[in-house]
């Protein structure tokens, strides 16, 4: 499956739209991490963006999470390491891969930095830096909902939380304009 592929599959099954700028977010960040360990990009990124293909199906019953995902993406033929990463994203298997930590990791980040790009006083991610994420990290009922436990799991990566988020922001950065940050 191409991008473009990916992106009407993403549009056809999820009709919330900050749903659907969160996938773009979680692909922008993997790519940025894909880029920064020389790993496939693609895949990568396709796993960013499909990870929460069936959020809304699933929705009332979160134990399907993923799972009913994976076997979506299955069905479509995606390489093996995208479907076990996106059952893992939503705590179901235990992470294995670079890809499977990755997008666990960087899951719950993205709605932090979106979260930290709307208090700021522009609301543009491009005034945003580390610094100013990492602050927001640190306060606990800020985007309570970013599971912070989740995100330090970047370590398993061979990032420090410090540029787990440099890097995350980087990516993020490169589609302001689609996430209308």
């Amino acid at each position: 499956m191409n991008r473009n592929d990916a992106l009407n599959l993403v549009s056809e099954k999820l009709k919330n739209k900050n749903l659907f700028k969160h996938c773009l977010a979680t692909e922008a960040c993997l790519r940025e991490l894909a880029r920064h360990f020389g790993e496939d990009e693609e895949k990568w990124g396709l796993a960013g963006l499909l990870h929460d293909i069936d959020y809304e199906e699933t929705i009332n019953d979160p134990s399907r999470h993923g799972i009913i995902g994976g076997d979506i993406l299955e069905k479509k033929g995606l390489a093996p390491e995208i479907v076990y990463a996106v059952k893992v994203h939503a705590g179901h298997f235990a992470p294995q891969s670079r890809l499977d930590w990755a997008l666990f990791a960087t899951d719950p980040l993205t709605g932090l930095i979106v979260a930290s790009a709307l208090m700021h006083p522009d609301k543009k991610l491009n005034s945003l830096d580390k610094d100013f994420v990492l602050r927001r990290f640190k306060e606990k009922r800020f985007a309570a909902g970013a599971n912070r436990d989740q995100i330090l799991t970047c370590k398993n990566l061979g990032l420090e939380l410090e540029e787990f988020v440099e890097i995350c922001l980087r990516g993020m950065k490169s589609i302001s304009e689609e996430l209308g940050l």
